[in-house]
């Protein structure tokens, strides 16, 4: 579908870098999901790192995952891929 993520990177603070099968890119905060029911988990940096995609969704081992919508709705736009 037109808003399965392509790519997702682990960057620094928390943060992952995202390509929507639409063409969208951007950077998703995690930081203020840390606190919270399953996602304090991502605390672990180690554990942070291992984000991948699961049938189109931004997902992590033990079945923590970000809903499509929120992703594209506050993930901030960028040109370029960090590093």
């Amino acid at each position: 579908m037109y808003w399965d993520v392509k790519v997702v990177k682990p960057l620094s603070d928390y943060r992952i870098y995202v390509e929507i099968e639409d063409g969208r890119q951007g950077i998703f905060d995690m930081k203020p999901y840390l606190d919270f029911g399953v996602f304090r988990e991502l605390k672990d940096e180690h554990y942070f790192n291992q984000v991948g995609i699961v049938f189109g969704a931004v997902t992590w081992p033990h079945e923590q995952d970000i809903a499509p919508e929120t992703l594209i709705e506050e993930m901030t736009s960028v040109d370029i891929v960090p590093n």
